[in-house]
């Protein structure tokens, strides 16, 4: 007699880990910035034609014009004010519009004298001033003194300020007619005769002409007269 009996499961089989997932692949450096470049192909087109057109204008305007340094006044000038540099503005203007004879530079026409009222922004030219060696200061006049040394008369430099004392001829104390009178430089003249070789005599030497108030213009004026005048240099 055979007896069956159930078969024994087949030992279980032994299975071999599985590998570990592969990391995700990354593009390379040159793709990533392709994919920038496209995904920003819009903006970067625009920034390209906005460039295109700058040049474009720049190289079809017109270079600016040449210019030149003129003075001109900073305000309303009125004539017989002796210009300083607070009145003086120095600007740039087209070549073709500079007046002839336009000073260039404001120590050109300082000390210059307006012979008219001038106003403001008008270009400097010799054409509209007077003649600033017969000028003074605001609120002075100028006048010629004939001092009683002539040969101290020839050695005050235009600049130097000066007291005038009237000496009597009769004697007796003097009187200082003028304090602190400014030397103005005067027109050449050329002297009457001549001293030993040629040189100008000393008695004939010209006048000095100082800058002083209009009161002490008619003292000096009446001290010539009957006194002698002598200066005395002062700071």
């Amino acid at each position: 007699m055979i007896v069956l009996t159930s078969a024994s499961p087949p030992p279980p089989v032994a299975r071999a880990p599985l590998p570990p997932p592969l990391p995700a692949a990354r593009g390379t450096v040159r793709a990533q910035v392709r994919a920038a470049v496209w995904h920003g192909r819009f903006v970067l087109a625009a920034a390209c034609l906005g460039l295109a057109a700058a040049c474009a204008v720049r190289a079809l305007s017109p270079p600016p014009p040449a210019t030149t340094p003129v003075v001109v006044l900073a305000h309303d000038v009125p004539a017989g004010t002796a210009l300083t540099a607070h009145d003086l503005v120095l600007v740039d203007v087209p070549v073709g519009t500079a007046p002839g004879g336009a000073f260039r530079a404001p120590d050109d026409a300082l000390g210059q004298v307006p012979a008219v009222d001038l106003p403001a922004r008008l270009p400097l030219t010799p054409s509209v001033l007077a003649d600033a060696q017969l000028a003074g200061p605001d609120g002075t006049v100028v006048v010629a003194v004939r001092l009683d040394d002539p040969a101290v008369a020839a050695l005050l430099a235009p600049g130097l300020h000066l007291d005038l004392v009237a000496a009597r001829l009769e004697g007796g104390p003097g009187e200082t007619v003028a304090r602190r009178a400014l030397v103005r430089s005067a027109p050449g003249v050329a002297p009457e005769g001549g001293g030993l070789l040629g040189a100008p005599a000393v008695d004939v030497a010209a006048p000095v002409l100082v800058a002083v108030t209009p009161q002490e213009a008619v003292r000096i004026a009446e001290a010539s007269v009957s006194s002698r005048l002598v200066a005395v240099v002062v700071r």
